[in-house]
């Protein structure tokens, strides 16, 4: 099947919608996973164990389509864990050959978890894979079909050596346990994992026309602006090397891909934020970035705009499209206690867009769904939910 740009583009962005669908807190990280994905880059994700990470990637892979690898990592794993073993038959003829079948050099999308814990060898022959997608292992040499590995590790390492490779690592995220007020969305979240429903998926067809628009995008207009955010955060004492400073322009060209913009603009300079390398820099490039990042803006990658940005766009995109999920789940006419409990949705998500933004600052797409808010609660009075 041939796909349109934009049709690719709604593909994708469909299938994020229903692959971060109960996933809490995590919904910025699944689109961090398919914007790595359309520019050829890799993310490392720090947070504690436990936090839904390769959930996260295991959704985002049956959501982007083409084989997945997925391996934990330890002291003791051996090369063949994650190359394949060497082939005995052509061993008896004197030639170390692996089979890969089913194995990471065979993968589209990879997560290896506690990455860092690798013996040399294994990330020796990891950082040729990530950086050229080629394997070489004795006689072996093969193309990688790769398009994005995931490493998740607790910590950044201290080691010089181990901080070298997590710098091919271009995009960071940092995550943390659910904070306490969304305890309830977590529970009915991981509730949801458990049921079987059918989710909308892309395919790599559609993945490749959004790549290949990523890398004929002309970059000469957004060029300045991004130079000028570099200048700033060079101001702050944000250093960035002068690889990641290239590589950023990859991400802002697949971030425009995905929203269905053929051109980058000021709209798609949010991804600079997570090529910045620790948790406490990335703070500080939002605080002195911020005039520029609130034009930030991205129908497919909404939460990791909002978050590398909190800019007042991406804020309104992610409560409409909270809006308009609260307004499709109305519940039954006769569901009293249903009806109850939406109307409290209804009047949280309009506190929301309330505390946000003033009446007349209502960007036009927020104001329509405020009133349709507006419109809903008149039909469902106190008195008749409760």
């Amino acid at each position: 099947m041939s796909f349109s740009f934009d049709e690719a583009a709604r593909s994708v962005r469909d299938a994020l919608t229903d692959a971060g669908q109960g996933l809490v807190e995590r919904e910025a990280m699944v689109e961090l996973v398919a914007l790595c994905a359309v520019a050829g880059e890799h993310l490392l994700v720090i947070g504690p164990p436990g936090t839904a990470k390769s959930e996260a990637v295991r959704r985002t892979a049956r959501a982007l389509g083409g084989g997945y690898f997925e391996y934990l990592l330890g002291r003791f794993t051996e090369p063949s864990e994650i190359f394949g073993p060497v082939d005995l038959r052509k061993l008896r003829e004197g030639l170390v050959e692996t089979e890969t079948a089913g194995m990471l050099p065979e993968a589209e999308v990879a997560f290896l978890d506690e990455v860092f814990l690798g013996s040399t060898a294994i990330l020796n022959t990891l950082l040729g894979l990530l950086n050229e997608r080629v394997f070489r292992r004795g006689h072996t040499r093969m193309s990688c079909p790769l398009r994005v590995c995931v490493g998740a590790s607790n910590a950044l390492p201290e080691d010089e050596a181990l901080a070298a490779f997590a710098d091919r690592f271009l995009v960071r995220t940092f995550v943390a346990p659910v904070p306490d007020p969304r305890l309830e969305d977590l529970l009915a979240g991981g509730a949801s994992l458990w049921k079987a429903e059918e989710a909308r998926t892309a395919s790599l067809e559609a993945l490749d026309v959004l790549a290949r628009a990523a890398r004929e995008a002309d970059l000469g207009p957004v060029r300045p602006h991004l130079a000028h955010a570099l200048r700033t955060l060079r101001g702050a004492g944000i250093s960035l090397s002068d690889r990641r400073m290239v590589k950023a322009q990859r991400l802002v060209a697949a971030a425009a891909a995905l929203a269905g913009r053929a051109t980058p603009g000021m709209a798609d300079l949010w991804p600079l934020v997570y090529a910045v390398p620790t948790q406490e820099a990335q703070a500080l490039a939002r605080d002195v970035l911020r005039e520029l990042l609130a034009h930030s803006e991205n129908p497919a990658l909404s939460a990791a705009a909002l978050e590398a940005s909190a800019g007042p766009l991406a804020r309104a995109q992610r409560i409409a499209q909270a809006g308009r999920a609260v307004l499709d789940a109305r519940p039954g006419e006769g569901d009293a206690e249903g009806l109850a409990s939406w109307r409290l949705k209804l009047e949280g998500v309009a506190r929301e867009m309330d505390a946000g933004f003033a009446p007349e600052a209502l960007p036009e797409d927020l104001r329509a769904v405020r009133e349709e808010l507006r419109v809903a609660l008149a039909q469902v009075p106190r008195t008749e939910a409760a």
